[in-house]
């Protein structure tokens, strides 16, 4: 199991001592550092690279996003704000998640896994991001990496990418048997879903791109472990 190294950069003590319960009950993450405000953050950060950081954006003297933009080669970054308008601001600066105060465990848990599963992405690009789909009587190269998630069609499959929706001729099986089990899980017997662009969770469904998919109820135990949610 690989650990990965992990900093708070926050000025709120409250949002301290929940992160570092939350981080705790997570095996895989290691809290190397506790910030209260971004100097000390930069001055840690130049001499011992770390995986993650939580980064709060409200801060005195220099914001979370002054930070980043500091940073030459920053950590992967989630935010922890109560300002949404000011999370969605920072996706330039490759901010790949962001978590509302006041925090939520289960959401705390989703983004946990959305990081992990970055880790996996990166390993699949380099092994085999491709698959090979028929569409219109042709065969396609798909990148697996752009795939958000998936929707059966009798013997089709609707392939759902940020940029476009393929119709695929397929069986929902036969996709499934295509792509790795460690970045996607059917939720449903009609979809397929990729983990790691999971944005929330509800009990009966998931969220992916503003969509909402609904979770079959045999498939809502695995579905919970997955995400270790209770």
């Amino acid at each position: 199991m690989t650990v990965r190294k992990c900093i708070i950069v926050d000025d709120e003590p409250a949002a301290h001592y929940v992160l570092v319960n939350y981080i705790s009950q997570n095996p895989q993450l290691e809290l190397v550092q506790q910030c209260y405000n971004s100097i000390e953050a930069l001055n840690y950060l130049r001499s011992n690279p770390v995986d993650l950081m939580f980064l709060d954006i409200d801060m005195p003297e220099i914001s979370g996003l002054e930070l980043l933009r500091t940073l030459t080669d920053p950590p992967k970054t989630i935010l922890t704000t109560a300002y949404s308008e000011f999370a969605l601001e920072s996706y330039e600066f490759g901010v790949f998640d962001y978590l509302l105060k006041p925090l939520y465990f289960p959401r705390f848990l989703i983004s946990m896994e959305r990081f992990f599963s970055a880790y996996a992405d990166e390993k699949a690009e380099i092994i085999n991001p491709i698959i090979a789909v028929k569409i219109d009587g042709f065969i396609l190269d798909l990148n697996v990496n752009d795939i958000l998630f998936a929707q059966s069609c009798g013997n089709y499959v609707k392939i759902f990418t940020l940029k476009k929706v393929y119709l695929a001729s397929m069986t929902t099986n036969e996709l499934e048997n295509s792509l790795s089990s460690e970045l996607f899980m059917r939720v449903h017997k009609s979809y397929i879903v990729a983990i790691a662009k999971i944005k929330d969770w509800e009990r009966n469904m998931v969220i992916i791109n503003n969509e909402k998919i609904p979770v079959g109820i045999t498939y809502r135990r695995a579905l919970t472990e997955r995400l270790n949610l209770k």
